[in-house]
Order: structure tokens, then C-alpha cells, then sequence
């Protein structure tokens, strides 16, 4: 079952309360609050007063975005606490902060290790952990991400994913395809061979293969938009509706109407 919804830090200087009236607005399902500037780790009072007024607004909270970053930060009780408190059935952390290719095994072997131990204290909570597909981490490749999680070995752990602008659609399908045993929620945008944001209709055709490999599954998860294009509200207002219809024709589909 696919749901979508909004990544908060698509709109940082918005307060949580602005961010909950556009996702309401745009009739988005959930929201992905993230923890540099909406809900800070450790302000648990704020976490719950973000949750309540989610949940009031008919919305759910889809995930924690944390940005720790696994070897570098050390405050991760902290991110774990917020996480409980905000509702999050998930925390989204980066896994380290060298790439793939830069990595000697030792480093890889410690970022193992300390995800190993992380993920035994959220299961412990009922919250699960997914690592970012993301340049200049352990999981920056289809190849490095999936002998991650492998090594890993947890079933707390699972991938995000998302399309790299570099790369062709079919080679992006291919990756995702990879990541579907482990895959949580997948961040929603659309940029040029250049890495210049277009609007997501420009995208429409690529993201509409990318949600038939989504139905081969039945796991439910969120298309969250990440960033628009200018940092406009209209322009996102744009981008969810047709994030909606994606989704809607998927779910059509599914039930045979």
C-alpha cells in the first residue's frame, strides 16, 4: 500500500504548524518531521506537542528524519527519545560520512557494528531504522547499500530509496528494484541531467515505473516529496497532486476499478 507524503525540511524556515496546514492542504497522507530544525533531538516536549498536532490534523507521522550521521554523532538516545515521542514508526539515519569507495574495511566494519547496536535499542522501543541512499555515505551505490544491509543482518533495518538525477530511469529502476527486500519509504522529486529541480510532472513517466515496481509488493510505504522546485508553495501544491494521481491510479488499479 502506497501513502504520500511531505518531508518538513522541504520547507525549513516554516514553523511545524505551517508545515501541518500545507500537508493538510495539499491532502497528503503523512509527514517526515526532521530533526535539524522542526524537532530537534532531545526536545521531547516539542516532539509530542508536533505529534499531537499531526495526528489532529488528520495526518500521520511517517518517519523521523534524524540526520545522524552513524560514527560521527553520539547523541543517538537522544534521537531515539524524540523519535518515541514524535510517534515515528522510524528514524532515518546516514550511514557514516565516507563514501563507499573511500572506506577502508575497518571503517565499514565499526558503521556495521554500531547500526548492529542501534537497531537492538529501537526494536526495543518498537521504532525501526532506515539508511538514506545518499552520496558520500555507505550506502551511496545500488552495490555498497545492499552488501550493507546484508552485513547488517537486521530486520530493523531497511533502505530508503531514491532516483539519482545522474543515471537513467531504467538504471534507476534497476536499483530500486535491488533495494525491495529491505526498502522502507522513498523520497519523491524530479531534477534534469544537470541536477536542476523540475517540476514532478515533468518526471511523471519515470516516477509512474517506478510506482509499478512499488505495487509488485504489498508493504506499506510513503512517497514523501523532498523539495520543490524554487522552495515554492505553489509548486509543491503542484507536485503533490501529482504525486496523488500516481498513487490514486495504483490503487485503482489494485482493487480492478
Amino acid at each position: 500500500m502506497l501513502f504520500t507524503g511531505l518531508v518538513s525540511v522541504t520547507f525549513r524556515s516554516l514553523s511545524p504548524e505551517e508545515i501541518v496546514s500545507l500537508a493538510a492542504q495539499a491532502g497528503l497522507d503523512g509527514i517526515e518531521w526532521g530533526g535539524d530544525v522542526h524537532v530537534p533531538p532531545g526536545d521531547l516536549r516539542l516532539a509530542g506537542q508536533v505529534r499531537a498536532m499531526t495526528e489532529s490534523a488528520g495526518l500521520q507521522v511517517s518517519s523521523y528524519g534524524s540526520y545522524y550521521r552513524v560514527g560521527d554523532d553520539n547523541n543517538f538516545s537522544l534521537v531515539l527519545d524524540s523519535a518515541d515521542a514524535l510517534g515515528a514508526p522510524a528514524i532515518r539515519i546516514w550511514a557514516g560520512s565516507v563514501g563507499s569507495a573511500e572506506a577502508d574495511d575497518d571503517s565499514r566494519r565499526r558503521i556495521v557494528e554500531e547500526i548492529q547496536r542501534m537497531a537492538e535499542l529501537s526494536q526495543q522501543r518498537g521504532i525501526g531504522l532506515s539508511l538514506e541512499f545518499h552520496d558520500g555515505t555507505l550506502a551511496d551505490t545500488e552495490v555498497s547499500a545492499v552488501s550493507l544491509i546484508r552485513s547488517i543482518a537486521s530486520n530493523n533495518v531497511k533502505l530508503y530509496w531514491q532516483p539519482q538525477p545522474e543515471v537513467s530511469p531504467q538504471r534507476n529502476l534497476t536499483t530500486l528494484t535491488a533495494f525491495l527486500p529491505w526498502l522502507s519509504n522513498v523520497h519523491v522529486f524530479h531534477y534534469d541531467e544537470r541536477r536542476r529541480q523540475q517540476p514532478l510532472k515533468v518526471g511523471n513517466t519515470a516516477w509512474q515505473s517506478y510506482t509499478d515496481v512499488l505495487r509488485s509488493t504489498d508493504k506499506p510505504r510513503y512517497l514523501l516529496l523532498e523539495f520543490v522546485k524554487d522552495g515554492e508553495i505553489g509548486q509543491f501544491l503542484e507536485d503533490a497532486s501529482v504525486l496523488k494521481n500516481i498513487v490514486r491510479q495504483v490503487r485503482e488499479d489494485e482493487s480492478g476499478f
